[in-house]
């Protein structure tokens, strides 16, 4: 558990997010003691230099916190697949990072006495060191059973973000927000940049950087507003 000591922590995953969480949970203090091969090792060999590359079972075996960094679809298998080989162990803690999961999806680590918690941080992962100061800058969201919840608060906090408690039943809609927001933004940028360059605006995504940045961040502010007294 988050205590006086350090915790020992596995990455299964090594695309855009977990060796980034790695790297925040790292400057934290913990000590990250094996990552699975993944998409661009490279990469994460660069976010996380001199981590050994390791088998999943060895990272579950070594590792009192494991952080699950791995596509939604993949999630459900994974835990399950760990749990029959006998892998999790009494008292470890076991995070995902996935948005749209709570920790129904962790029973599995649960039923043989881990700990499961979930924490997403709201910020679109580049993979790279940028993403430290963006996680300094964002907020988490958090699910986890009554009693450990502070856990991951705590955790929330180590990586840079401020924890925000999402209800279990409401991970499907949180997702849904996240992914709006997200692939919203995408689309109407291709787009705009796509018409520019049309016309013949060299570095159409220059052009509109500060249009984009000042309107989103306008929009933002005029979200957090309260409501007008009726």
């Amino acid at each position: 558990m988050v205590r006086d000591g350090r915790l020992g922590v596995g990455i299964i995953g090594a695309g855009r997010v977990g060796p980034v969480i790695g790297a925040a949970l790292a400057g934290a203090g913990h000590a990250i003691v094996g990552i699975t091969s993944g998409s661009d090792d490279e990469r994460a060999s660069a976010v996380l230099p001199g981590v050994p590359v390791l088998e999943t079972q060895e990272v579950v075996r070594r590792s009192e916190l494991v952080i699950l960094a791995v596509p939604s679809a993949e999630l459900s298998a994974l835990v399950s697949g760990i749990a029959e080989l006998g892998g999790w162990q009494i008292g470890q803690l076991v995070l995902h990072t996935d948005p749209a999961q709570g920790i129904e999806v962790l029973r599995p680590a649960a039923e043989r006495g881990a700990i499961p918690l979930a924490v997403h941080p709201a910020i679109t992962f580049t993979g790279t060191s940028i993403d430290l100061r963006q996680l300094q800058a964002g907020f988490a969201a958090v699910t986890a059973p009554a009693a450990v919840l502070p856990i991951a608060q705590a955790l929330a906090v180590e990586m840079g973000c401020e924890p925000v408690v999402i209800a279990e039943a409401d991970r499907a809609a949180y997702a849904d927000a996240i992914a709006t927001a997200t692939e919203f933004s995408r689309s109407i940028i291709g787009q705009s940049t796509s018409r520019l360059r049309e016309i013949g605006v060299e570095n159409p995504g220059g052009f509109l950087s500060a249009l984009v940045q000042s309107t989103v961040e306008r929009a933002l502010r005029d979200a957090s507003d309260p409501p007008p007294l009726v």
